[in-house]
Order: structure tokens, then C-alpha cells, then sequence
């Protein structure tokens, strides 16, 4: 990957930074690291890489403030770790997911996005658009005690995310996960990267770091060994690799006597290119999810979450999403059984006028008659007359049992008719 462009500000600017541990009588014991220089530009990934106990946990303690230094300079966005308003800016993984094993996932995510002061809709909405991106909204419900460690690296991944985070920190994020989530969070690491987030990465998977990061920096004993893009470092200048497609072995004679004629250096290795481990394997996993397989556990995951890509916007509606739901809500109701399809909507005032007139029938009371269109004709015949367009009073008083069915007493719908 190319080498961004550094910034005059960069996110993390460490200068002769150093970390002893001492024991109980101050006295020197280990020390972690030693005499840093090192910067992480905005829009870039940063890789740290190291063997165990070479300092880059206790790294990024101390950017994250969880760790005072011993001696030199630190600062993140400018300003000094210990300045609280720069955490709602940072998201972290770290190497060991502290999680709350009586929680679920959504409860778990839905905790996190109340520290961030995110309101409801935000929160249900990343909520479930992250559940979908690490695979686990088929399990969302189960509680964490009963994840397996890759489940509980996906559900400690989204909780890193669930802020938005300008400034991610990953430590060992791949730990745990089977090559679908691997890779799964690679492709999520590249793509944050183009959307222009800060991403440090701290990670022992040599191979997932060299296929993400723009630039790294390798210590050891707390000391930086090297820094610099991947291109810089890995780069062999005293060989060449031509790839073309399969010749047979008589064409490779004569490209090795060309080659040893003009620069007196045989052919090294001719061999055809292998595929990957990992590209075989989620191959074969992807074949076997389109037949349909049944599987347990955690999902191969779903697209990266909109606010991620930067596709919508949390806050407020679009323009255009903002017209169309006015539009939605101005749009008449479907006409009911009864009513002429031509007729405009019925005002707002008659629903309330047909709960009085229900109330007065079931307290035996006479409705008040309804006012009549001054052009509508007088009704016809001894039929039921209705009082509403959309109140048939004869059905009404067929549920509160003053039928007439030819066989009860009938004399108050015959006073009716007579009247």
C-alpha cells in the first residue's frame, strides 16, 4: 500500500518516550520502552509489530493513558493523554476483550453506546447494523459467558466501533478468529483506512499486518529496530520475479541461456505460483455456505456497517429521505367498505364523532341526528337510516343484541318505522 501523506499534527507523537516498572523499594526493574520516536499521521494504518515483551502493549497503554511514562513526550490529537475529552474520539480493542459475561451482545453494545451519550435511534440502529457486519445477530441474544473466544473478539471488535471512532486502536484484533473472521477484519481494517480513520494495529500475524498497513515501525526490548512502508522494508533489490503464463520447458531452456549470455547469472527457481492457505480455505467455506451447509456459532459476518462507509447519517434524515416521509405521511388512507371512492378524506373531528355517538347507544341515550349535506335527498323507504358515512347503525345495534331476527319482541323497531 502507498505511503499517505503525513500531516503537520500528527495523531500520536511520541518523543523519547520511556516506561520503567519498579518494585516496591523504587527500584529499575523492567524496562518496557525505551527512548521512542515515533509518530502515527492522520488517514493512515500504522502497523507495531514486535515479539512478546518488546513493549507495544505497554505502548499503547500509555497513549491511551492508562499508563503514566517515565520520562519523554506523548501527546494524541495535540494534547496531552491524560485530557479526558480525546477518549469520545478513540476506539480500542484490546488484547484481552474485558466484557461482562451476564450481558448479551445487544445489551453489551447498547451499554457501550450509553457511555458515548448516544441517543436511542442512533444506538438501535449501529447497533444492528454491527451485530450484522461481525455475525452475530443470530446469537445477539445469548449471554457472553457462552461465547468462544473468536465470538467474543467480534463482539469486542464492535464495541470499538460502536463511537465511530476517528482514532482505532487494534490490538491483536485477530486473535482467536477463524480465517473467515480474519479475514473478514482485514477487509474492515483496509476499508476504514480509505474512509480516512486512523488505525494503529498491534499484531503478531506478520502476514495480516503486511496486507493492511501503510507504514510500520518493528521494536524489540522496547526499542524501535525499524520503521517505514511495507514497500521499504520487504522490497529484495538484488532479485526480480517475472510472472507470465505456463511455458513449456524447451522456452525456458533458451530464456536461461539469455540470461546467462548477457548476465552471466543462471535462472534462481522456476516453479508456477501457489494459492494461499487462507484464499483455499475461505474458498471452500464460501462454497459451502452457498450449498447451504448448516453451521454453528458465530455467522461469516455481513457488510461493514453503514456509518462505517460513511453511506447515511446518524444525526438527522437526508434531504431527499426527509421529503419522501413528509410525502409518505401527506398521502390520503385507503377508502374503507362504504364509502364513495371519489369522496375526499373525512375530517379530522369524526372519528370523534362516531366514539359519542357509540358511547350514547350503550348508554341508551339517543344520538343527536347528524347534520345532512343540504343537496343530499331525504332516505327512502323503511331501511335503517345511517347517521354517518362511515357508521352503520345497524350494525351497531346488532352487536348490542337489539336485533331483529323475526322471533324476539320487535315492537321498538316498529315504533321506529311508524314514527
Amino acid at each position: 500500500m502507498a505511503t499517505k501523506a503525513s500531516s503537520a499534527h500528527p495523531v500520536v507523537a511520541a518523543q523519547g518516550l520511556t516506561k520503567v516498572f519498579k518494585d516496591f523499594w523504587m527500584r529499575s526493574r523492567v524496562r518496557a520502552v525505551d527512548a521512542l520516536d515515533l509518530e502515527v499521521h492522520p488517514h493512515e494504518v500504522f502497523g507495531l509489530l514486535g515479539p512478546n515483551g518488546s513493549g507495544k502493549s505497554t505502548t499503547i497503554k500509555m497513549i491511551l493513558g492508562l499508563l503514566h511514562k517515565s520520562s519523554g513526550r506523548l501527546a494524541v490529537f495535540g494534547k496531552p493523554t491524560s485530557d479526558v475529552a480525546i477518549k469520545r474520539r478513540i476506539g480500542v480493542l484490546p488484547e484481552e476483550s474485558y466484557l461482562y459475561p451476564f450481558l448479551n451482545a445487544r445489551e453489551t453494545l447498547d451499554y457501550y453506546a450509553k457511555l458515548f451519550q448516544l441517543d436511542h435511534r442512533v444506538r438501535t440502529k449501529r447497533i444492528d447494523e454491527l451485530l450484522d457486519m461481525v455475525g452475530l445477530s443470530a446469537v445477539q441474544h445469548r449471554q457472553i459467558r457462552e461465547y468462544s473466544k473468536g465470538m467474543q473478539r467480534r463482539i469486542g471488535l464492535a464495541q470499538a466501533l460502536i463511537n465511530d471512532p476517528e482514532f482505532l486502536i487494534l490490538d491483536e484484533p485477530t486473535t482467536g478468529l477463524d480465517p473467515i473472521g480474519t479475514r473478514q477484519v482485514k477487509d474492515l481494517i483496509i476499508e476504514l483506512g480509505r474512509r480516512g480513520k486512523t488505525i494503529l494495529l498491534s499484531s503478531h500475524q506478520l502476514s495480516d499486518v503486511e496486507d493492511v498497513v501503510d507504514r510500520l515501525a518493528i521494536l524489540y526490548g522496547g526499542k524501535k529496530r525499524a520503521e517505514g512502508s511495507v514497500d521499504e522494508l520487504l522490497e529484495a533489490r538484488d532479485r526480480m520475479t517475472i510472472e507470465t503464463d505456463a511455458l513449456d520447458d524447451d522456452l525456458v531452456s533458451e530464456i536461461d541461456q539469455l540470461i546467462v549470455r548477457r548476465t552471466g547469472h543462471a535462472i534462481r527457481r522456476v516453479a508456477r505460483p501457489r494459492q494461499r492457505l487462507d484464499e483455499l480455505f475461505v474458498g471452500i467455506v464460501e462454497q459451502a455456505q452457498a450449498e447451504r451447509l448448516v453451521t454453528h456459532g458465530a455467522a461469516a459476518g455481513g457488510a461493514t456497517a453503514a456509518f462505517l462507509r460513511g453511506d447515511g447519517d446518524d444525526a438527522v434524515e437526508t434531504g431527499e429521505a426527509l421529503i419522501e416521509s413528509l410525502v409518505r405521511q401527506s398521502e390520503p388512507a385507503p377508502s374503507v367498505r362504504g364509502r364513495d371512492e371519489t369522496s375526499p378524506p373525512a375530517a379530522a373531528a369524526e372519528p370523534a364523532q362516531d366514539r359519542s355517538i357509540i358511547e350514547d347507544l350503550v348508554s341508551g341515550e339517543e344520538p343527536p341526528a347528524a347534520p345532512q349535506p343540504a343537496a343530499a335527498p331525504a332516505p327512502a323507504g323503511g331501511g335503517d337510516v345511517e347517521v354517518s358515512g362511515d357508521v352503520d347503525l345497524g350494525m351497531i345495534g346488532s352487536l348490542l343484541g337489539d336485533t331483529d331476527d323475526g322471533d324476539g319482541d320487535d315492537s321498538g323497531n316498529d315504533k321506529g318505522r311508524k314514527a
